[in-house]
């Protein structure tokens, strides 16, 4: 059985999310929430929010054990890219993107 968690169109880009997600893929629930919390990265925040709800999915929806719980999948794909405009010199215009991620983590029980 696994719980699943989802954030879309997260505004922080997909790079910057995978930095974080490789330190806490394979770890128990409660380390990767400790390294989460003490990683000072733009994404922690995010990262922060879903891993309680795929614990609470696991809990409420699944009938599983929070205590023998760990990340066993946790990915990020690009979403919808925002493109704006920069006026720069002599009339031209540079184009900006603004880019967006969807993360996935996906906790499972440990097998006993």
């Amino acid at each position: 059985m696994e719980a699943r968690a989802t954030v879309k169109m997260a505004r922080i880009s997909p790079r910057k999310v995978k930095i974080v997600l490789d330190l806490i893929r394979g770890k128990d629930l409660e380390l990767a929430q400790a390294i989460i919390n003490n990683t000072p990265k733009a994404a922690s925040e995010y990262l922060d929010k879903l891993l309680k709800s795929a614990a609470s999915n696991a809990e409420n929806n699944h009938n599983m054990d929070t205590k023998s719980l760990y990340v066993a999948e946790c990915y990020v794909a690009p979403g919808p890219i925002m493109k704006r405009i920069m006026p720069r010199a002599r009339g031209r215009a540079y184009r900006i993107l603004k880019r967006t991620s969807h993360i996935t983590v996906v906790l499972k029980e440990k097998e006993a």
